[in-house]
């Protein structure tokens, strides 16, 4: 009895754990999948205000459209940077503090929209008029200090770029310069003499056959050459390479048929 107790304890704390680990894993499902959802509500709630801010940039005049301006080549200073530095970071381990400094500089644009934001709703024609010059001169400041980043990291990357571009190049050369020194190779020197001595054994065996066989060998010889050259047409290297109009009508059997039979000797009463 006491042993099937301590195993009732023992199943009862396995199936304790495994539902432990199962709320866990549940609960860091839910969060994982709650902050996807808030980021893509943050990117969706951003391009609709980007969106707004660059409409009201053109249907606005006045103070309220330098604010929305302000706002919005703020705002695309900003992502534009990120998308480039978050793009790299995966190949450049160093753009790693450029991002965290950019978080830094994204705070501040976050406090200075805040504020042009409250400006932008502001009554007051005056204040707006007197606020907007130090507002202004802020956001250019960041937009600055990101647009910096942005091309110093642009620069980098095309940097690595040509320097590997340039080391491939000097290895195709290498291997190209290998690759022409084929006296080198092994077995080449003697390939090329065996097949020397073949050639003159063979030359040898031809002109004694040449003696041997008269001018007969050399008509044949002439004429399979001739019939060999003329069986050899190219497509379109303007040498008997356009077919006949016989050709053309599919006449060239039948007339060569009749040829034939006109060149057989006539048998008749007079051939006996």
């Amino acid at each position: 009895m006491e042993i099937l107790g301590v195993l009732l304890g023992v199943a009862l704390l396995l199936g304790l754990g495994v539902v432990v680990l199962v709320v866990i894993g549940l609960i860091k499902a839910a969060r994982a999948v709650g902050e996807k959802v808030e980021r893509q509500e943050a990117k969706a709630r951003r391009a609709v205000e980007n969106v707004t801010l660059k409409a009201k940039t053109y249907t606005q005049t006045g103070p309220q459209g330098q604010i929305s301006a302000v706002r919005l080549g703020l705002r695309t200073s900003l992502d534009g940077t990120r998308r480039v530095l978050e793009g790299a970071v995966g190949q450049d381990g160093q753009l790693g503090e450029a991002l965290a400094l950019l978080g830094r500089l994204d705070a501040h644009a976050a406090e200075l929209d805040g504020e042009l934001r409250m400006l932008e709703r502001e009554p007051d024609a005056g204040r707006v008029a007197a606020k907007l010059p130090e507002l202004r001169e802020r956001a250019e400041r960041i937009t600055h200090s990101a647009e910096t980043m942005r091309w110093a990291a642009q620069d980098r990357m095309h940097r690595f770029a040509a320097d590997e571009l340039g080391r491939l190049s000097r290895e195709c050369e290498d291997e190209a310069g290998a690759l022409r020194h084929w006296d080198s190779v092994p077995g080449a020197s003697g390939t090329a003499q065996g097949a020397s001595g073949t050639g003159a054994s063979a030359s040898a065996s031809a002109s004694a056959s040449g003696d041997s066989g008269g001018s007969g060998a050399g008509v044949g010889a002439a004429g399979a050459a001739r019939e060999a050259g003329g069986a050899r047409r190219g497509l379109t290297d303007g040498r008997g390479g356009r077919p006949s109009a016989e050709e053309l009508l599919g006449l060239a059997d039948p007339v060569a048929k009749l040829a034939q039979r006109l060149r057989k000797p006539t048998t008749g009463p007079s051939a006996g």
